[in-house]
């Protein structure tokens, strides 16, 4: 097992850009390679060393036998953990845009907030986050119609607008609360919310699940109500409880399914 340590010397008012940084790429670097290798900031690129000290530990033959663990503010750091495919990121803070964006293997830990397009277009792997995040985690790129296809995503605190927007696999657990429009344009996948939710989530969507365990404040007009379910089994999970089945959205002839909670919202009853 290697374990690569980037402990943090100055932060940088222009974002450093990890893309290149991931266990697939790094796994058989010496600390020598890391002193020397330049990170781009804008139109630029400067030393790492100038913003981190890398303390190396142990010996890798392959990206899984990999630890990165990110130290101190990484508030300016993006692309960490893009398009990895094997081995485990640790962030001990908030972090930036696109984290864990188009992963297809490994784990990646934030014990922190992370901005926007976290887990954008992930084909697999995990990605923790346990803080909040904001719009478009699990979500396609602009102008894109493929979101997340695969793997977990799990937020303990609460989730931006358009949490799965297209999404057309894998899962997102969201422990806390979420804003307008989770699983717009979804086709796949499951998406369980266990706080509360805005207003109008699966506008658009075509199939998949979307599980409400909290209170729901206004629907689209575009979802049938079906039955009152108890105990459902929603994409292979067991769910405890009576759940209200609506399905939809009848504007895209859509056929996927959203489960409300009943007892928080009776008042759809």
């Amino acid at each position: 097992m290697k374990t690569i340590t980037f402990n943090q010397k100055k932060t940088s008012p222009i974002a450093l850009e990890f893309d290149e940084l991931i266990p697939d790429t790094i796994y058989n670097w010496e600390k020598s390679d890391f002193d020397k290798y330049m990170v781009p900031i804008g139109n630029s690129k400067f030393s790492l060393s100038n913003y981190f000290d890398v303390e190396v530990g142990g010996e890798a033959e392959s990206p899984a036998e990999v630890k990165m663990i990110l130290n101190g503010d990484l508030g300016r750091v993006k692309y960490i953990g893009n398009k990895m495919s094997d081995g485990q990121v640790i962030a001990n803070s908030s972090v930036d845009l696109h984290c864990g964006a188009e992963m297809s293997g490994g784990s990646i830990l934030v014990n922190g907030d992370a901005e926007s397009y976290a887990g954008r277009e992930m084909t697999g792997g995990e990605l923790e986050i346990k803080g909040n995040v904001k719009e478009f985690c699990g979500a396609s790129y602009i102008g894109d119609w493929r979101g997340m296809t695969a793997g977990m995503i799990t937020i303990h605190g609460n989730a931006g607008k358009q949490l799965g927007e297209c999404l057309t696999g894998g899962e997102i657990h969201v422990k806390g609360n979420c804003d307008i429009l989770p699983g717009i344009h979804m086709n796949k996948g499951l998406i369980q919310i266990d706080g509360d939710v805005t207003r109008w989530p699966g506008g658009q969507m075509q199939n998949g699940d979307i599980v409400i365990n909290g209170t729901l404040s206004r629907f689209l007009e575009g979802f049938n109500q079906e039955e009152v379910v108890i105990d459902p089994t929603i994409a292979g999970k067991s769910f405890s409880g009576k759940y209200i089945k609506f399905t939809g959205d009848i504007a895209r002839n859509g056929k996927g399914t959203i489960w409300l909670a009943a007892n928080k919202n009776r008042h759809l009853l």
